[in-house]
């Protein structure tokens, strides 16, 4: 095992939490259009140590369309886009079903997510789908993530679920992200066509050169190629996700990435939360103030969050989600965070302790004007 590879392995292990995508092409066998049921027993093997060392794990997984398809008698290669949708449909039940199977058997609580493009761009269903994450999460159950091609159009969805994995993984600030592939990284060129293409380890940064080596899908079950990836890679990177890609085939995938096995991964140099709050602290346009009183700035700066009882004035209009200035007695800026309340909210609560928040807006919500992961001080 080189230093290097030990290294990859040890992001996996170190990781908080951890983001697994499972291309249709490991998952479904390819002569019967079938769940592969042993190679996901072994993958369930590998979620579940992770789990035991107290690791957190979201599951982005393909496969609802081939199972469909085959389900339904569809012919293969690519069926017209009212066809996927109802392969979708149908896939999707048996989809949900294995995975709950093996990680049932092993103990842990499965919880089925549908998610389509809007929901990742658009900031409110951004946000409801992040809290529901979280909160499964939080719970101590393994979300299992799918694009919902039943309703999503060519025009709203992703069409491939390694730029999907890589939404997900920013959303709920993981810090590992593996792309479980029918590939073991990335080349300078494909190697199937090109016998000597070089083999990339690690990459520090996406340039243009790294971009030009990504190439086709090399699956027709899958959807996902290396340009998709690489994509992913971008996204997961800026979030402060590192990315693996690794070959999935060989049972126990997971293991043997942290055995040293031959993966490419795309190295962040900064920690999800880091990232977070540097996004925060450099909003050009928050929505509104947030002014509070002296035992709440002290609390702030000792680094809690920040509660309603502690706000004395809500000033400006902002929806939850948005970015606003926190400000002392005196009115200097202390802090900006992202509010857990729309100003309309903010006002009807501000002063009051957390226990009354339920009657007063007829809703339970969170404790915290503004959670401590959401703030940073100015």
């Amino acid at each position: 095992m080189t230093r290097r590879a030990a290294a990859g392995g040890s992001r996996l292990a170190a990781a908080r939490r951890v983001v697994v995508k499972v291309g249709s092409a490991l998952l479904v066998e390819k002569t019967t259009g079938s769940v592969n049921r042993d190679w996901l027993e072994a993958l369930a093997e590998d979620i579940a140590a992770l789990r035991a060392r107290g690791q957190e794990v979201v599951l982005v997984s393909s496969g609802a369309i081939a199972l469909g398809r085959r389900e339904l008698g569809l012919a293969r290669g690519k069926p017209r886009l009212e066809e996927k949708q109802a392969a979708a449909a149908v896939g999707q039940i048996h989809l949900a079903h294995a995975w709950k199977e093996v990680l049932g058997q092993r103990g842990f609580t499965v919880a089925q997510v549908l998610l389509t493009l809007g929901d990742t761009e658009e900031r409110r269903r951004y946000l409801n789908a992040r809290n529901t994450l979280t909160t499964l999460l939080r719970l101590g159950a393994i979300p299992v993530i799918n694009e919902n091609d039943t309703v999503a159009t060519a025009e709203i969805r992703y069409g491939d679920n390694d730029r999907l994995g890589a939404r997900v993984a920013q959303m709920v600030s993981a810090d590992c992200l593996v792309l479980l592939s029918d590939v073991d990284g990335l080349y300078t060129a494909d190697p199937t066509r090109e016998p000597d293409a070089q083999f990339i380890p690690e990459v520090d940064g996406i340039t243009p050169q790294i971009e030009a080596m990504a190439g086709g899908s090399a699956s027709d079950v899958g959807s996902g190629g290396m340009a998709t990836k690489v994509m992913a890679a971008k996204i997961a990177v800026a979030a402060g996700c590192s990315l693996c890609i690794a070959a999935g085939r060989e049972m126990h995938p997971l293991e043997r990435i942290e055995s040293g096995a031959r993966c490419t991964w795309f190295v962040a140099d900064a920690s999800p939360v880091t990232v977070r709050k540097q996004w925060i602290a450099g909003m050009l346009k928050p929505g509104g103030d947030l002014t509070v009183d002296a035992g709440a700035a002290r609390a702030l700066r000792e680094g809690k969050s920040l509660l309603p009882a502690g706000v004395v004035r809500v000033s400006g209009r902002f929806d939850r989600g948005d970015a606003v200035v926190v400000r002392d007695p005196g009115g200097l800026e202390i802090a900006r965070g992202l509010a857990a309340y729309s100003s309309v909210d903010a006002e009807r609560i501000c002063g009051r302790r957390s226990a009354e928040l339920e009657s007063l807006l007829g809703y339970r919500g969170r404790d915290e004007m503004i959670h401590r992961d959401d703030l940073v001080l100015t």
